[in-house]
């Protein structure tokens, strides 16, 4: 078993570990000698005993509110999952779009119109010619 050596608050320990748990070891011991700095940049020295139990405290205490947060962020998904769930029962019906029909007397006028239209363009170009 690998004996490791941390520095909390200014002091140092030895600490064992299981092989290959080292790393962990190491970054969990820098976060209660971050908190351990704050405490000791607050309160100034204090018993060694005290100053791992207020650090630890206060890991536990930040550990909780994130704890609180994962929760509230979990069943906040949960709500969006069954609201998602619930739109994927719904049966949505494409919108209906109607076009209108040309009444055939407007069709009619428009034959018309156009038969007069290629008749001047006719009567037109016979005089040109001319």
């Amino acid at each position: 078993m690998p004996e490791v050596r941390i520095t909390i608050g200014g002091r140092q320990f030895e600490v064992a570990c299981q092989e290959g748990e080292e790393n962990y070891l190491h970054a969990a011991a820098k976060m209660l000698d971050d908190e351990a700095q704050v405490l000791s940049d607050q309160v100034g020295r204090m018993p060694e005993a005290r100053m791992l139990l207020m650090a630890g405290l206060l890991l536990a205490d930040k550990t909780a509110s994130i704890e609180d947060r994962i929760a509230e962020i979990k069943a906040e998904l949960a709500e969006r999952e069954a609201e998602l769930a619930g739109l994927r029962n719904v049966k949505i019906e494409p919108e209906r779009i109607e076009v209108p029909v040309v009444p055939q007397s407007v069709k009619e006028t428009l034959a018309e119109l156009a038969a007069r239209a290629e008749a001047l363009a006719a009567e037109v170009e016979e005089k040109a010619a001319k």
